[in-house]
């Protein structure tokens, strides 16, 4: 397979055609839930309307940003966190209002007041190494809070690192656990502290371990086209023959489907059919860039992209099923392989040069 390269790119050419999610323009593909009766205004909550459908997103994050601007045009109530004033400004604009909110944050309790009055509760918080789910550090403040609220949905966004290395086996939901790094140990903890809440509150509680979240202005597309460097574990991730993966729509579809069909202490894969490796993945998204803007690529190799091939091992290795995801559930996948995902990226995205 042909390997090219692109020019060396301006910063004013990267800022004028890096995609916001946002603004995506396939979210229409999702056939969303219709609505119940809810208000437009997000900072306006009515705690004693049982039928008002009302999400609160902890960390408004690339996943975050996706589903709520989906929630908000279904005409739901949404609010959540972010960890600074210009991010919560900015999302002002869009017509959803924040609470900045961090770790280390004193007014945990204002925060906990504002999140009991809503129906339905997504944690997008990744956990610190050193505290695990920050959340979750207050656990008995945070039940007392939410007992007396109107929760009944609670979903929180985990990983399938938390299955460790399988030596390239196939995975589903009953293999057991077996985080080898800090972060997937912390990421288990979070989802088995959740869980337990979720019990104790007889709330609906479900939790989506998540493969490799890619989408529009997040994609091997964007990386290619802004001249970036792969990170040390994504060079790592690069050489493995397996790697699981989800288009952000696909993840905003489950979250959709789980919030029609509310199960207690639910498991699920949510990942595609095509655990490709990201060797591969790179090698198509470049094929793609050539076929769309062919003047500007030239016969050169992107080295970067196979740097310390030789250094990884299998560590993570797996294949991760999503069965369980599509029948319990009902979901098709929008995107079934990363190729008609970074095709879907390509076909949208204006042209950066």
């Amino acid at each position: 397979m042909a390997v090219f390269q692109l020019p060396n790119l301006s910063p004013e050419i990267l800022l004028r055609f890096s995609p916001t999610p946002l603004d995506f323009i396939n979210r229409r593909r999702i056939n969303f839930f219709r609505p119940l009766s809810a208000i437009g205004d997000s900072q306006s909550v009515a705690p004693d309307s049982e039928s008002r459908n009302r999400m609160f997103i902890l960390g408004m994050g690339f996943v975050g940003g996706f589903f709520a601007q989906q929630l908000k045009e279904a005409n739901w109530v949404v609010s959540g966190t972010c960890r600074s004033d210009p991010k919560k400004k900015e999302w002002e604009k869009r017509g959803i209002n924040l609470h900045p909110f961090s770790a280390d944050s004193p007014e945990w309790s204002l925060l906990l007041d504002s999140v009991k009055d809503y129906t339905h509760l997504l944690i997008s918080i990744p956990p610190l190494a050193d505290i695990g789910d920050p959340m979750l550090r207050n656990v008995e403040l945070l039940r007392g809070k939410l007992s007396s609220g109107n929760l009944r949905w609670l979903c929180y966004l985990s990983s399938t690192s938390v299955y460790g290395d399988c030596g390239g086996a196939w995975v589903d939901e009953n293999h057991p656990p077996n985080p080898k790094t800090q972060s997937a140990k912390v990421r288990l903890a979070a989802e088995e502290g959740w869980l337990s809440l979720g019990r104790d509150l007889g709330v609906s509680t479900q939790i989506l371990r998540l493969g490799g979240i890619y989408g529009p202005g997040r994609s091997a597309i964007d990386t290619l086209l802004k001249q970036e460097r792969l990170s040390e574990g994504q060079k790592r991730r690069a050489s493995r023959k397996f790697t699981s993966r989800v288009h952000v729509e696909d993840i905003c579809q489950v979250l959709q489907a789980s919030t029609e069909k509310p199960s207690s202490g639910e498991i699920y894969n949510v990942v595609d059919d095509d655990p490709a490796p990201r060797e591969e993945v790179f090698e198509y998204a470049l094929e793609l860039i050539a076929k769309r803007w062919p003047e500007i690529i030239n016969t050169k190799p992107f080295p970067f992209l196979y740097e310390s091939r030789e250094e990884s091992s299998l560590r993570g290795e797996k294949r991760v099923r999503n069965e369980h995801m599509k029948n319990k559930l009902g979901v098709k996948l929008i995107y079934p392989s990363y190729k008609s995902g970074l095709q879907s990226i390509v076909e949208n995205m204006d042209n950066p040069f």
